[in-house]
């Protein structure tokens, strides 16, 4: 079983039994040994390889302790630092790895509350841990990419001197990923300023920005649906497609205002680009069929699902993207679902044949 597919079987178990921890020695056991040993590949009962409870001899709080300190070439090369699931890891979590980092030989700390795995280094001064991570790991909404450098942890092929190499583009990926995101949400000033700059020569006067605050946002907004597009066309080997356009790809229940609320406020629906670029797949696929204009997406807690007339008692396919393993929901002349697992959203082209024999079921 490769990495990826033990992190899928332990993000299934932390979906299903994360409501019932509430201590921090219950997520050890459920979570974080599974994680250490399934994943990573150390055995958890062998203190050659992982020390529970582990101490060291200077330098540290009287009766401190790290949680587990995992061995390499009999140093210690990873210490973690568990919190309860369901935490919020922040840097007061991390006091103690502070210490510990700085008095053992370790160049890897990891911070964890089961599900969320924060990786800290030395990057900005040696000896001393970072205040921010290089890597942030969430097992039941995995980042495909982030699977390589995990790897690279895991008993069998350890390479540590590839992790600290790769560690500060990976950090500083991270960040700028998480800055280009807010801006896409809700510009700043400095940034609708940046951009106005690059395509307008007269004074930033507050008209000006005012302006300029909304036209960036259709722009961002039109910049993710041209992408969409251009997928769309390189799946389909070139052919021309309906283009995605502002309108289309947040129109209801996507609405503008509804990307720009919170998602406590959207009552816990969040639609992600993946789902718009899925929809337009299965739209694509099924145009062939029915005209365009009929086919509709509705998006719930539990999946994002794809109707013929925008009519519950039609669906075409349901996306369940919500967790790690993606699934391709197809439905038979019954209305029973089979869920297919895809890796990559070019997988829903394998069931094109059943997606158009769908529709028909409804005319």
């Amino acid at each position: 079983m490769e990495i990826r597919e033990r992190l899928s079987s332990l993000a299934s178990k932390i979906e299903t039994q994360g409501a019932g921890i509430e201590t921090e020695e219950a997520t050890k056991n459920a979570f974080v040994m599974p994680f250490i040993s399934l994943v990573l590949g150390y055995d958890v009962f062998n203190p050659h390889e992982v020390i529970p409870e582990f101490t060291a001899d200077v330098g540290t709080k009287r009766g401190e302790k790290i949680d587990y300190a995992i061995m390499n070439g009999d140093e210690v090369q990873i210490l973690i630092e568990c919190k309860r699931h369901g935490d919020v890891l922040n840097l007061k979590h991390a006091s103690q790895l502070f210490r510990y980092f700085a008095v053992t030989h370790a160049r890897i700390a990891l911070l964890t509350n089961g599900d969320d795995y924060h990786f800290y280094t030395d990057l900005d001064a040696p000896n001393r841990m970072d205040e921010k991570p290089f890597l942030v790991l969430k097992v039941t909404d995995l980042d495909a990419n982030l699977i390589p450098e995990l790897t690279k942890l895991a008993k069998g092929t350890f390479d540590l001197e590839s992790v600290l190499n790769a560690a500060e583009e990976l950090k500083y990926i991270g960040e700028l990923k998480r800055v280009l995101g807010a801006q896409f949400v809700e510009p700043d000033v400095e940034w609708v300023r940046f951009l106005t700059s690059q395509v307008y020569g007269g004074p930033f006067t507050q008209r000006v920005r005012e302006q300029f605050s909304g036209l960036v946002v259709k722009a961002h907004k039109q910049f993710l649906a041209d992408r969409v597009n251009d997928r769309l066309k390189a799946a389909l080997g070139g052919q021309p497609v309906d283009a995605v356009s502002v309108g289309d790809s947040l129109s209801e229940p996507v609405a503008e205002a509804d990307l720009e609320r919170s998602e406590a406020e959207a009552d816990g629906i969040l639609t992600t680009l993946e789902e718009i670029e899925a929809f337009q797949i299965v739209r694509a696929i099924v145009c062939s069929e029915v005209a365009v204009g009929r086919v509709a997406q509705r998006d719930t807690k539990s999946y994002f699902g794809v109707l013929l007339d925008d009519n519950n008692r039609k669906p075409i396919a349901r996306l369940h993207f919500n967790t790690s393993q993606r699934y391709l929901g197809t439905f038979d002349k019954d209305k029973n679902e089979t869920r297919h697992p895809i890796a990559t959203l070019d997988e829903i082209y394998e069931h094109a044949e059943t997606l158009r024999e769908t529709v028909h079921y409804y005319d």
